[in-house]
């Protein structure tokens, strides 16, 4: 007798999944899913706004109205072939069990509530709920709901997350000393100690006293050396910022990742290597992320909507304005950056403010990359056109997102998805060089 075919899996999803990620309704394969319409209530506060959230809410809603426009026999709405249905459960009446757990009526609970009651009624399946919120998937638990995160663009382990930089010890003095004496760099097959070496992947190389620093050239599978670049009068102070300043400089690398702590250096590099590279682009742009403070909208905030915004957009200036001081006042080189602002060939604008646009020939600096989703990320990658150079920045240890962590953040996910390709260079800046006392405070705090 053949044996029966298990039957799929029911997931309710949490409002913040959705928020994460408009495509989640085909992320849990044949499994079936369902929308508490609570969850549709508090979609509903987020249909208006430039922001990516807004964004998601509205494409989810236009995609389920899309479903059940073409469900005409009243049944739960397919999601496609050997994919599961889709539906959205009115049920505000509360189970006793629950109620008695939670004495406050809100979204979260009305969730909750619809779990449990859908888990009671279907004692042969597994259900789940798919929460982006740890407290909220604690309270599942508490009331014995099975709980998940949603994990499908999530980094396996922080661990495991690639850094581009490889320490090789006690490494061939013979072959570190050719390292600087053939300019066309060192064949791969002459080198037996270095293992599967990604694309545009940087070494340092040791021996005793000698030392050399190297990148990976894919195409030729050659190890070319890396000597000390500069960038319009900012000068790296460690391997890791040479490496990076490297990959910057470097016009064949249109997709770059700078990671690291506070006062590592990344923002300053890499607008560094844009004003040095500003003749090559049309124009240059730093955005960011706006993340109100305490989740709080900006619109609280007194004055213009300038006036609102500046406040974020000041670290971005107090990069280009540490640049403008290496040079004296009636350097050209000082005047060139205001003339380049004055001008809007140089572009500080909030990351909302770039959507729907495509880009020509533009280096394209996104700073507090880590509060950005995976969709996110791949909107702003695939809005570039040719010419294009773009820049990810940020801590993935620093995640200001409620809902995203070093894991989930875009900027994991975009390191994890594009190591080794030869288009992509990433490097994980460790070094404090602000001052004495910040990298102190950073290891100490």
């Amino acid at each position: 007798m053949p044996k029966e075919k298990p039957r799929s899996k029911l997931f309710i999803l949490d409002t913040n999944v959705i928020l994460h990620d408009a495509d989640c309704l085909y992320n849990f394969d044949d499994n079936d899913i369902v929308i508490p319409i609570s969850v549709l209530e508090e979609l509903d506060q987020f249909k208006r706004g430039n922001e990516q959230i807004h964004y998601n809410a509205r494409q989810f809603l236009r995609r389920l109205d899309t479903l059940s426009n073409d469900n005409v026999d009243g049944e739960d709405d397919s999601l496609g072939s050997q994919k599961g249905t889709v539906k959205v459960v009115v049920n505000h009446h509360w189970h006793p069990d629950v109620e008695a757990s939670f004495q406050e009526d809100n979204p979260d609970h009305r969730i909750l509530n619809c779990a449990y009651k859908l888990a009671e009624d279907n004692p042969d399946r597994d259900v789940v709920l798919v929460s982006k919120d740890t407290n909220m998937r604690l309270k599942a638990r508490s009331l014995k709901i099975s709980s998940e995160d949603y994990t499908t663009d999530k980094v396996e382990s922080i661990e495991k997350i690639y850094s581009g930089v490889r320490t090789i010890e006690n490494f061939s003095s013979d072959i570190i000393d050719k390292l600087y004496t053939d300019s066309n760099g060192i064949d791969l097959e002459l080198i037996d100690s270095i293992e599967d070496p990604k694309a545009n992947e940087n070494f340092v190389l040791r021996n005793g006293q000698k030392s050399g620093l190297a990148t990976f050239s894919f195409n030729d599978k050659f190890f070319k050396r890396v000597d000390k670049p500069h960038a319009y009068g900012i000068s790296p102070r460690n391997a890791e910022q040479s490496f990076a300043l490297n990959s910057l400089l470097d016009p064949n690398i249109p997709l770059i990742s700078v990671t690291g702590k506070a006062g590592t250096g990344k923002t300053l590099l890499a607008l560094a290597a844009a004003l040095e590279q500003r003749s090559q682009y049309r124009q240059i742009y730093l955005a960011r992320p706006i993340i109100p403070l305490s989740n709080r909208d900006i619109g609280y905030l007194p004055g213009d909507i300038q006036s609102k915004i500046d406040p974020y957009m000041k670290p971005l200036f107090d990069n280009l304005s540490f640049i403008k001081h290496q040079f004296k006042k009636n350097d050209d080189r000082a005047r060139k950056i205001d003339e380049l602002l004055e001008n809007d060939k140089l572009v500080i604008t909030p990351l909302a403010y770039i959507r729907g646009r495509s880009f020509q020939k533009v280096f394209f600096i996104i700073d507090e990359a880590q509060n950005l989703t995976p969709h996110e990320v791949k909107t702003i990658i695939t809005r570039a056109g040719e010419g294009t150079k773009i820049i990810f920045t940020g801590d993935i240890h620093q995640i200001d997102q409620p809902y995203l962590d070093s894991l989930s953040n875009g900027l994991s996910y975009l390191i994890n998805r594009f190591t080794g390709q030869e288009m992509y260079a990433h490097v994980t800046l460790k070094k404090g060089e602000r001052s004495a006392l910040a990298e102190l405070a950073s290891d100490l705090l």
